[in-house]
């Protein structure tokens, strides 16, 4: 019993070290637009904020992003958590800009996010979600 405990704890430190250093794919700005409203929804900021780009005003926002959620009742944060993005449209505005309109099926709102592209990598401009600029 104990060898299987000791074992069941290296699992589980291996699986929690390689969930922290899990890469994302930021090569294009769908898949990492939709990486960061997973991450967003299921309350994964760690890994939301790896799809951010990393400015004082972005970071600004997300960090009331986080205040918020945190703030909501636990029946809201799992609605979130289940919820299923639905991607309405996505415009490239130019060869490094792109925005994505999209909803969630929990509440079913409008939102959109703006990503940029810096050194060839596909960043979330959080600041725009609330600008518009």
């Amino acid at each position: 019993m104990k060898r299987f405990l000791i074992i069941l704890s290296i699992v589980t430190l291996v699986a929690a070290a390689c969930s922290d250093n899990a890469t994302v794919d930021k090569s294009d700005p769908l898949i990492a637009g939709r990486g960061f409203i997973e991450a967003s929804l299921k309350g994964d900021y760690k890994m939301a904020e790896k799809y951010l780009l990393k400015d004082s005003t972005n970071m600004e926002y997300f960090e009331g992003l986080k205040d918020f959620n945190n703030k909501l009742d636990a029946e809201t944060r799992q609605g979130y958590r289940t919820a299923n993005i639905i991607i309405d449209s996505s415009i490239s505005k130019s060869d490094s800009v792109d925005i994505i309109y999209y909803t969630n099926s929990f509440k079913n709102k409008p939102s959109k996010i703006k990503l940029v592209r810096q050194n060839n990598d596909w960043l979330v401009d959080f600041k725009y979600t609330f600008t518009d600029n």
